[in-house]
């Protein structure tokens, strides 16, 4: 029932919490019977308001289940109807408050008319509706048909003598139930003692006055049919006097799984009285002692007196009466003489651990060898005294009994172990002792086993470490092997104490130790029992390292170096803590953007390397050197090729390692030293160049050498990348002339391609760091501010190529100009007079030019006044190769030009004038004079001439442009009108004057040169000379000798217009 109001409390705190009303009511339906006393529960939870609840109780009859009839109320007197206010006011039904929410319905006399549903309601007094407020059950009543029927009857029994009750038990209720039966006694107003019971669940039991009796046999509980139950109690004794009853009950199970007892009856009662016998015996025990230690040996003696019956005999019975109060017959002895020992000693007696001696005719011993301590009662002799009858029949003329308390003194009393250890902390290498302390002493013939057990340190598990047998052997335990060479056990002969000596202990024999003691008897069968097992405290054995000396320097360093070049760091160890010392050195490199340290490199005690995830990670294996000096205590790890990503913090972490006593190396301490901040540059940049200015004026066609001069460079390993670039003249931006990069690979630049300088760039570098390019053959757009830009790259510690620094050199301005016009044309030239048919020539010479390399155009022009009359033919053309601009200012010059002959700057003729076509001869006396001759002049020739020279130079693209143009002073020539002469027809005609001048020769020639042949059988004919005034026979293209007798004029040879190819 507190579990159950606890259960309601937990309920009720829950529904507060969840602050809505709950009503809860006991589970129905419950069966009970007519008279019986009833309650039912209530309880309310998740309310508000105040903390006491009231409770109102209702019920609705089967015959009118839907009017409600009120019974009793916590708050209102009134509450009740008038068929239950008389029962309400005599207290028959009540409403106990068990605590503030939960309530107890009582109803003490159940009638009939109570069974119905029945309704728990809890006024409300929370703020708001909220929740369930009444809660509903049903119950059952019916009839009480238990009936329970004892004869009542006095009965007079003597000692000894047996007793048999019987007892009716009925019931006719429909409802499933059980029933039990009890068979009590009582005394007067004492209270009733059980006898033997039957319970609802068909289990007999007594009560301890009867217990003992009941397990002998004595006492029984018999079921006759399906309604008698009988009562036998064998051998009555005085004690068993009283009135003897029967009571039953009837139980039902509620719906929550309890059984109730809905009615007990009980039955009439009997009573009964013992008469005691009556014996002259008169009986005495004694024992060797009183208290016995477990194994000792236990003798009784019983001796029996009377007051003489020469004919009687004597059967006794030992027993044992326990701590519990139950007997065992031990061994008994007939009156013929014949000993039987118990059932319950039988096999012990077999083996002599039990044994009844008649010492004498009134002496009876019993031994109980090697006792236990079940052996522990009160032994009583129980004396039968026989007489035999005149009938021939053995009678009982008496009994007696008598005893005495044994008291056996278990083995395990008292018997604890304690493990004890004077050296709790050793260092590596001591000894210590641990000893196990057994108490008590017990007797040689007691064994006991100890068993040493170990805990290593950092493990949950013991393991048995070594056992000292009960027969005084050593057994090892399975993982005992590194203890057997340095451990020895021993046990004291004067006590049960075992110590465990371990020597050069190590950290393997660091941990708990724990003794266990078991101790063991001998049983009569040579068989061994363990009684009981002792384990001691926990011994903890801390076995300590030595104290370390461990000191790494702590000093601080600051490391500043180029990359490319070794990173040392050094780690010293200023103390150690013995000489046989090794030490395993981490090297740990910490960067500002790392929480913690990053391993680079471990080098065990035992000179094994490791490397860390840095230098996996960062490639530094083929770069890292550990040195361990001959000093031993300091270690140097080298980085090499530094990179600039090697900067850090780096530090070693030193650890201290020790050889133990079981040949393992073990760490004793570490230590961390102070830290060298590296920080890893790329080198200072060094390179400069020329910074001079320059400036370059050459003419076309001629060479530009621009030098770009490395004054200063950061290393002697670097590579030198150089650009040149051009600013242009009304150009912003910089072109690209050319790059040479720094695999010495030259490329053209984007102005190469515009200024067609593919082909006239040249580079040389005669020396380290200087770097000359020519541009060959210039021209004026080659003109501009020169510069070169250098970039210096430097190879880093993984062999990858940086630019580390650029300059630019100093501009050089470089002007392209054509050569200064000097050409200069003989102004100077004498008038002529010449007769009509004659010839006359005009010079054309060329005082100074600008350049040797220049080449000429000639043309020579006939000048006329256009107001003047015209002696020329009619219909010249005019076929200047003039520009547009020079032909209007000609339109507007009054003179009047006409063409004669020009030659190209190529050799190439213009057409010849019409007035003058076929009477032209051109000849080139020098480079500098030419001149053209006109045949046959007639009046019409009459006029002023002049010659125009134009002056080509050769251009850098390969081609050729007009530099400048001259023209001379006009020149008179006069042609004298004359009447024809032979000399004058001879002359004009030309067929006439090659048949008698020309012709005959070569004829004449050829006649003399075939005599020759005859004559001197096939000779050369001797090599062509050349022509007259030094002109080439090549130009000749058809040779015409003009000769006249007459006019005294030499032959001349002249060469017609574009005769030259």
């Amino acid at each position: 029932m507190k579990c159950f109001f606890l259960v309601l409390s937990c309920v009720a705190v829950l529904g507060k919490v969840t602050a809505q009303r709950q009503v809860a009511v006991q589970e129905g339906p419950l069966y009970r019977t007519e008279g019986s006393h009833i309650t039912i529960w209530c309880n309310v939870s998740g309310y508000q308001g105040p903390s006491e609840q009231n409770f109102q109780w209702s019920i609705y009859l089967p015959s009118a289940p839907e009017r409600e009839v009120q019974i009793v109320s916590t708050v209102d007197p009134s509450f009740p109807y008038a068929i239950y206010t008389q029962r309400v006011r005599s207290g028959k039904i009540y409403v106990e408050r068990v605590q503030d929410h939960s309530a107890l319905l009582h109803i003490t006399e159940l009638q009939a008319r109570d069974a119905g549903e029945y309704e728990c309601h809890t006024p409300n007094t929370d703020e708001r509706y909220f929740g369930s407020y009444s809660a509903k059950m049903n119950l059952v009543v019916i009839p009480d048909s238990l009936q329970t029927t004892a004869m009542p009857q006095t009965l007079h029994k003597v000692e000894q003598d047996p007793l048999e009750l019987t007892c009716e038990v009925v019931t006719e209720t429909f409802q499933h139930s059980h029933l039990s039966v009890a068979w009590l006694r009582q005394r007067g107003s004492e209270k009733p003692v059980e006898v033997i019971a039957l319970s609802r669940d068909f289990v007999l039991h007594s009560g301890s006055e009867y217990a003992q009796r009941q397990s002998l046999g004595e006492v029984r509980l018999d079921k006759l049919g399906s309604t008698t139950f009988r009562l036998t109690v064998f051998h009555l004794q005085p004690s068993d006097q009283g009135e003897f009853y029967c009571e039953a009950a009837e139980w039902v199970q509620d719906p929550d799984g309890s059984w109730y007892a809905m009615t007990r009856k009980r039955s009439e009662g009997t009573v009964v009285t013992v008469q005691p016998t009556e014996s002259s015996v008169s009986v005495e025990v004694a024992s060797n002692a009183s208290v016995v230690l477990e194994g000792e040996n236990l003798h009784l003696s019983c001796s029996v007196r009377t007051a003489g019956r020469p004919q009687g005999r004597f059967s006794v019975i030992w027993q044992l009466v326990d701590r519990q109060n139950r007997r065992s017959n031990i061994v008994w002895l007939d009156r013929d003489g014949t000993v039987q020992p118990g059932a319950s000693y039988w096999e012990r007696s077999s083996f002599g651990g039990v044994q009844m001696e008649q010492v004498q005719p009134s002496s009876f011993s019993l031994g109980i060898f090697n006792s236990r301590k079940e052996d522990e009662g009160q032994y009583e002799c129980h004396v039968t005294e026989w007489v035999r009858a005149v009938d021939g029949e053995w009678q009982i003329v008496g009994e007696r009994r008598a005893s005495t308390p044994v008291s056996v003194t278990a083995l395990e009393t008292g018997f604890a172990v304690t493990a004890i250890s004077r050296t709790p902390g050793v260092t590596y290498s001591d000894s210590f002792d641990l000893q196990c302390i057994i108490k008590p002493h017990y007797p040689a013939r007691v064994p006991v086993s100890v068993t040493w057990r170990f805990q290593p340190v950092g493990t949950v598990e013991f393991q048995d470490l070594v056992t000292f047998t009960r027969d005084g052997g050593v057994q090892w335990g399975d993982r005992s092997s590194t203890f057997r060479t340095r451990t020895a056990i021993e046990k004291a002969e004067s006590s049960n104490n075992v110590r465990l000596s371990i020597s050069r202990a190590s950290d393997t024999e660091a941990g708990k130790y724990q003794c266990v003691a078991e101790l063991w008897r001998r049983n009569y069968n040579s068989s061994w029992t363990r009684l009981a097992e002792r384990t001691s405290n926990l011994l903890e054995i801390r076995v300590l390292q030595p104290v370390t000396k461990l000191q790494v320097s702590k000093s601080k360093r600051t490391l500043s170096l180029v990359e490319n070049r070794p990173i040392q760091l050094s780690c010293s160890v200023r103390s150690q803590t013995s000489q046989n010392s090794h030490f395993a050195v981490l090297w740990y490199v910490h960067k500002p953007s790392d929480a913690d340290g990053k391993l680079i490199l471990k080098t065990t005690h035992s000179s094994a390397f490791e490397y860390g995830t840095y230098a996996e990670e960062e490639g530094l294996r083929a770069r890292l050197q550990f040195e361990r000096h001959m000093s031993g205590g300091l270690f140097s790890l080298t980085v090499q090729r530094a990179e600039v990503s090697d900067s850090g913090s780096y530090y070693c972490h030193v650890e201290e390692w020790l050889l133990s006593p079981n040949y393992a190396w073990y760490k004793l301490a570490e230590e961390v030293s102070g830290r060298t901040e590296v920080t890893v540059k790329q080198p200072d940049s060094r390179l400069k160049l020329s910074q001079a200015q320059g400036n370059l004026s050459v003419l076309e066609t001629q060479q530009v050498q621009l030098e770009c001069v490395v004054l200063n460079r950061t290393s002697a390993a670097s590579q030198l990348a150089v650009e040149w670039f051009v600013w242009k003249p009304n150009h912003p931006e910089r072109e690209t002339v050319a790059r040479l990069s720094r695999e010495a690979t030259f490329h053209y630049g984007e102005q190469a391609a515009k200024n067609n300088l593919k082909g006239r760039l040249h580079l040389e570098s005669p020396s380290s760091g200087t770097y000359r390019l020519f541009i060959q053959n210039v021209a004026v757009q080659d003109s501009g501010t020169y510069s070169c830009h250098v970039e210096e790259w430097l190879p880093s510690p993984r062999g990858v190529w940086y630019k580390r620094a650029e300059d630019t050199a100093g501009q050089t301005a470089v002007t392209v100009t054509r050569p200064d016009a000097a050409l200069q044309v003989d102004t100077v030239v004498p008038n002529a007079t010449v007769s009509e048919r004659a010839a006359f020539q005009l010079d054309c010479s060329v005082v100074s030019r600008s350049s040797q390399e220049s080449r000429f155009a000639v043309a020579w022009f006939s000048l006329r006044t256009k107001t003047g009359g015209k002696r020329g033919s009619p219909g010249l053309e005019e076929q200047e190769d003039e520009d547009e601009d020079e032909e209007g200012e000609e339109e507007e010059d009054p003179t009047e030009r006409t063409v004669l002959l020009s030659v190209g700057p190529d050799a190439v003729f213009g057409p010849e004038g019409r007035p003058w076509e076929g009477r032209l001869r051109f000849q080139r006396l020098s480079p500098l004079l030419y001149r053209l001759s006109v045949l046959q002049a007639s009046p019409q020739d009459t006029g002023n001439y002049s010659c125009r020279v134009e002056e080509w130079l050769p251009s850098p693209q390969k081609g050729w442009y007009r530099l400048v143009e001259e023209e001379s002073a006009p020149v008179s020539i006069h042609v004298l009108d004359t009447s024809s002469t032979l000399q004058s027809v001879i002359c004009s005609n030309d067929a006439l004057f090659y048949f008698i001048f020309f012709y005959p020769f070569p004829i004449f020639g050829i006649l003399i040169i075939t005599i020759l042949l005859v004559r001197f059988k096939s000779r050369n004919s001797s090599k062509n000379s050349d022509g007259k005034n030094g002109v080439p026979l090549l130009w000749i293209k058809e040779p015409h000798l003009n000769y006249s007798p007459t006019c005294l004029e030499p032959p001349v040879l002249s060469i017609h217009p574009g005769a030259i190819d």
